[in-house]
């Protein structure tokens, strides 16, 4: 992660007096940042959490993407003239009253402001909410969401967050998917001292988004239960989790993810007790609120033209925010792409 820079500090091209402001420090971000610094442009980077980098620092584990070679790539993009602001929350319309970021978050900036004060604005604040499972008892204490999960742990192991603030992890810990974030979530309540953890997944290991080489060798074979054609119906307890009630499931005709549809089995239901339940069910787009003439597609993400223009002139939008959640490269190489539109844009001004 550190050739975010995409030249030699002493390629840069001569300053063109045009500035930049990116929303959001992940790898969309960081990447449309090393792009437009080389063009000449100033670029200023808003994020809401206390450091640049995003997933990659709060959400993804140290042994699948390095911190350090993050920090390393971040330094390179303030030596050659980022400006970060962290803990600064970018919104758009009504302030956010429920978002995880505002356990960090020390400043609010208009993005209608922003827009008015730079010559372009590139938005790239991901996917952070996760997909509730819509089932009675999803609001217990001892339900959460993966990420968040991981989110608070990974802050607290940065010191940015008190311990008391960490979601605790229980001894009996399930977690509901089978992506990276469910395989980092079993792994991390492992770490934290979980006698048992389940990962439970309503189609099979063949169909897991993770793959299946991925959850046999770093599930499996770590002494970590992954149960297929399972799903949670219900999450019950009083005052806090203590049992999950589960139905099984089978697999139908292809959805529209061209993946077998999981069908429940009727009358298979039961329950099984557990004190915490991580959801891993997806994450969906968050962008920075609704206004400024931005519009969004149906699912949620940024309606961006060929060249990566909003609906709103001048305002671009790159990574998960536009694509859905997707792989880091993926996000990188997006913001990289943005940024080459925003300097034809830039440009033409």
């Amino acid at each position: 992660m550190h050739f975010l820079l995409r030249c030699k500090p002493n390629t840069k091209k001569p300053p063109t007096g045009k500035k930049v402001a990116i929303i959001g420090a992940g790898p969309a971000g960081l990447g449309a940042a090393g792009g437009l610094l080389c063009n000449g442009h100033e670029v200023d980077v808003f994020d809401a959490l206390p450091e640049p980098g995003g997933l990659l620092i709060f959400g993804i584990p140290a042994f699948r993407v390095p911190k350090e070679g993050v920090r390393e790539g971040v330094k390179e993009l303030a030596e050659a003239g980022a400006r970060f602001f962290t803990s600064t929350f970018v919104y758009c319309g009504e302030k956010p009253r429920e978002h995880e970021a505002l356990l960090f978050v020390k400043e609010f900036v208009n993005l209608e402001d922003i827009i008015k004060k730079y010559d372009a604005v590139v938005i790239t604040t991901g996917t952070w909410r996760s997909r509730s499972l819509e089932i009675p008892g999803e609001d217990l204490p001892g339900v959460y969401k993966a990420l968040d999960y991981l989110a608070r742990i990974y802050a607290n192991q940065l010191g940015y967050l008190p311990k008391d603030k960490v979601y605790p992890t229980g001894k009996k810990v399930l977690v509901v998917g089978a992506g990276l974030t469910a395989v980092d979530a079993a792994l991390e309540a492992k770490l934290q001292g979980a006698e048992k953890v389940v990962v439970a997944y309503r189609r099979t290991i063949n169909e897991a988004p993770a793959g299946r080489k991925t959850i046999e060798t770093e599930l499996i074979a770590k002494g970590i239960e992954f149960r297929e054609l399972l799903n949670p119906v219900a999450f019950l307890g009083r005052g806090r989790l203590e049992k999950v009630r589960f139905i099984r499931m089978r697999l139908g005709p292809p959805d529209k993810s061209g993946r077998p549809r999981p069908e429940p089995v009727p009358g298979s239901e039961f329950e099984e007790e557990f004190d915490t339940a991580l959801i891993a069910a997806g994450e969906i787009p968050t962008p920075p609120g609704n206004c400024a003439g931005i519009e969004f597609n149906p699912d949620g993400t940024i309606k961006v033209n060929e060249k990566m223009m909003t609906t709103r002139k001048g305002v671009f939008a790159a990574g998960d925010v536009v694509t859905g959640p997707s792989l880091i490269g993926k996000a990188l190489g997006s913001g990289m792409r943005a940024a080459q539109f925003v300097d034809e844009y830039l440009k033409s001004l």
